[in-house]
């Protein structure tokens, strides 16, 4: 019955990280779907005609705007990763009763300072788009 009480709290520990890559989750698929329109916005330019007014200011935005995506892209993603090395160490560390705290804390701070740079780098990607949008009135 022990062993029963202690795969629960293992379970109850590995829970948060779990919805923690729910909301990772949405967020990837945020950013996916603005690069997506970056990249269409991108070909529209490229292939329409030349007397678009700025169109060559625009196509430098939409690629520092790619860019900084990408990045954001790469880096939670790479969290997401970590969190989910942090949800198999939990289960490993109790199968082989060994104490991964350390390494658990790393990945979780690992983790973390990757989403927040990477959301970091989706507001700035965010804050380039005004700017699109302040082109495009003028």
């Amino acid at each position: 019955m022990d062993y029963l009480m202690d795969i629960a709290g293992i379970i109850q520990m590995a829970v948060a990280p779990a919805f923690l890559l729910t909301g990772i989750g949405a967020i990837l698929s945020v950013m996916a779907n603005r690069l997506s329109r970056i990249v269409d916005r991108f070909r529209i330019l490229n292939e329409g005609s030349p007397n678009i007014s700025d169109k060559e200011v625009e196509l430098n935005y939409l690629l520092l705007r790619s860019k900084w995506t990408h990045w954001a892209i790469a880096l939670t993603t790479l969290s997401a990763l970590l969190v989910c090395t942090l949800i198999a160490s939990i289960f490993i560390s109790s199968e082989i009763f060994s104490n991964m705290d350390q390494l658990i804390t790393l990945l979780f701070i690992l983790a973390m300072i990757s989403l927040i740079i990477g959301l970091v780098c989706f507001l700035a990607e965010v804050h380039l788009s005004k700017n699109v949008i302040k082109l495009n009135k003028t």
